[in-house]
């Protein structure tokens, strides 16, 4: 069996990891794909240093992050509910449906906040009431509020 190389990848490339990963690969796939398009380095030990230190950056700005989103999400606790106006027909059903693009709206009007729509998760709304819906606001952090659907 061929002896296998220690490369550092430069970008991602699927199947194999991602930019900054330390990889070991058959030599001609290094020598034929990887390094020739640039995809990959040999792994020294001044590189090895350079691909520690860009991971610790990327880590601290991980945690930052998710302090963000622990910050956010107590002010999303904070407010509590958040009421959203409808046209109603019979029955307490109303025209159209709440989207998730309509809860971050009412959120930014209300806290100030920018969320994301697509983090946000909620039922499928069609009548009156209130309701439940969970908003990601990092991997690790998720908020849940309540959504009060009323008439116009």
């Amino acid at each position: 069996m061929a002896k296998r190389i220690q490369l550092v990848l430069t970008q991602d490339v699927s199947k194999l990891g991602k930019s900054g990963d330390l990889v070991e690969v058959a030599p001609g796939y290094a020598r034929n794909y990887l390094l020739p398009k640039s995809l990959a380095t040999f792994a020294t030990p001044g590189i090895l240093k350079q691909v520690e230190r860009r991971r610790e950056v990327e880590r601290q700005r991980q945690l930052e992050l998710k302090q963000q989103a622990q910050e956010q999400k107590a002010t999303l606790e904070k407010a509590g509910s958040f009421s959203i106006a409808k046209q109603v027909g019979e029955k307490e059903a109303i025209f159209g449906t709440v989207t998730s693009q309509d809860v971050a709206d009412i959120i930014q009007q209300t806290t100030g906040l920018e969320i994301d729509r697509r983090g946000i998760t909620i039922p499928d709304i069609s009548r009156l009431g209130t309701y439940e819906a969970e908003i990601k606001l990092h991997s690790e952090v998720t908020a849940k509020v309540n959504i009060e659907v009323v008439a116009s």
